[in-house]
């Protein structure tokens, strides 16, 4: 079976860098969307970063707009989220999520993802 598993999460100052890795194994699968979303304790998970395979595009949160990137390796069938500037309010478990199905979809909320990884734990100290 298909699955997406992240690495590269840890524990680093505020101001530091992480890249996070989304590696897909166990077979192939059309993805119309490869995201990053993160969920602090008793927060929703919520959208961070998102590559949209039509077009190759990427859009991003807000909160997280200027200090990360989403890039693709194809041949290394691996998505990365870069992190630079990171700060306290970064911290959560972060999941790699992607979407199998065409069609329509808000590439931000979870629900229209129908593959997740396990998640990888950032924490960020001040």
């Amino acid at each position: 079976q298909v699955q997406l598993v992240e690495s590269g999460g840890g524990l680093v100052q505020a101001g530091g860098s992480l890249r996070l890795s989304c590696t897909i194994s166990g077979g192939t699968f059309s993805s119309y969307g490869m995201g990053w979303f993160r969920q602090a304790p008793g927060k929703e998970r919520e959208f961070v970063a998102v590559f949209r395979c039509s077009g190759s595009s990427t859009n991003y949160a807000d909160s997280v707009k200027g200090r990360f990137t989403i890039t693709r390796d194809n041949a290394k069938n691996t998505v990365y989220l870069q992190m630079k500037g990171l700060k306290p309010e970064d911290t959560a478990v972060y999941y790699c999520a992607g979407r199998t199905r065409s069609g329509l979809y808000n590439y931000a909320a979870p629900v229209f993802y129908d593959l997740w990884g396990q998640g990888t734990q950032v924490t960020v100290s001040s």
